[in-house]
């Protein structure tokens, strides 16, 4: 049997003072009442009411033991009905994982008006650039390149995130000719750690031709803000998001090298977990940024 129906049952059966009322009252025989309390009696391990032929009555027991359904069942109904109401309002709190690089270049924005238009949430952003397990975390979304090798998550498409091969003028301008794929053989290279094959890069042209190279890794990190400065330093070659080099490109801090080519076309998704009950503060913030993304990169091609 279910213990907290029995415990509101033994509360009606109190309010009433009768096992035959109480009966009545939700439909029930007095026979089903009798047994359910009899259940109850049995797993506190003491009794609930003096019975006779007319009435009961609470033991001293039972009256503390009310008191203390009254108080739980109460509380479980407050529980209830708050922990339901975030299924249908932008409440509470969300937290979010977010690659590093896009943090505050991409995600900022949309984060701050998501905010204005949902004054009763607040947001805890974690910056990092690994894959986490959202239950262990306890993190709502995480915005991710994502292959979804895990059952437990379910993704929703955000952009593609294009990669362009970049260096400095400094550095281009002392080093040798740099005109096919294979030319990168002799160019130092800034990579990005995190990636399975960090010497290996594959270049796709303009006819999605895939070429593989495998480069001189001179520096490596798993911060592309990191690669991103040294490039602009004029240590060499990296590839990077074309929304991140955007601004180093047009004040010729960088200079697109390959332009037939990008390094990559990795679709960013916002990650989450597979459970039917989403809270509605992930539900609408996913909808939001699927509807942010689209707008930004309206050719929803690339970032």
């Amino acid at each position: 049997m279910d213990k907290y129906d029995c415990q509101r049952l033994f509360i009606r059966v109190a309010q009433l003072g009768s096992f035959t009322a109480a009966a009545e009252n939700l439909n029930l025989t007095q026979s089903a009442v009798s047994k359910r309390i009899a259940w109850l009696e049995h797993s506190i391990g003491f009794s609930l009411f003096h019975r006779n032929s007319r009435q009961v009555n609470l033991t001293s027991q039972g009256k503390e033991y009310l008191s203390y359904c009254d108080k739980l069942l109460d509380e479980m109904g407050y529980t209830e009905a708050r922990l339901k109401g975030e299924l249908n309002q932008v409440s509470g709190e969300l937290t979010l994982s977010v690659p590093s690089a896009m943090a505050t270049i991409l995600l900022a924005k949309p984060i701050n008006q998501f905010m204005q238009l949902h004054p009763k949430l607040s947001i805890n952003v974690s910056v990092n650039d690994r894959l986490v397990d959202l239950i262990e975390t306890n993190i709502d979304i995480a915005v991710r390149v994502s292959n979804l090798a895990d059952s437990n998550y379910k993704a929703r498409f955000l952009f593609n995130n294009r990669a362009l091969l970049v260096a400095s003028p400094e550095y281009l301008t002392h080093q040798a000719e740099l005109s096919t794929p294979a030319d990168l053989g002799q160019h130092r290279c800034l990579s990005y750690s995190l990636s399975a094959q960090s010497n290996t890069w594959q270049l796709t042209d303009n006819e999605q031709q895939v070429t593989k190279v495998n480069v001189s890794s001179v520096f490596s990190s798993d911060s592309a803000e990191m690669l991103l400065t040294m490039a602009i330093m004029g240590q060499g070659i990296t590839a990077l998001p074309s929304w991140m080099v955007s601004q180093a490109l047009m004040r010729q801090e960088l200079l697109q090298v390959l332009p037939t080519f990008s390094a990559a076309n990795l679709p960013m998704y916002a990650v989450y977990k597979a459970s039917e009950y989403q809270p509605q503060r992930v539900r609408a913030f996913i909808d939001y940024l699927v509807a942010y993304f689209a707008d930004e990169f309206t050719d929803g091609a690339e970032g």
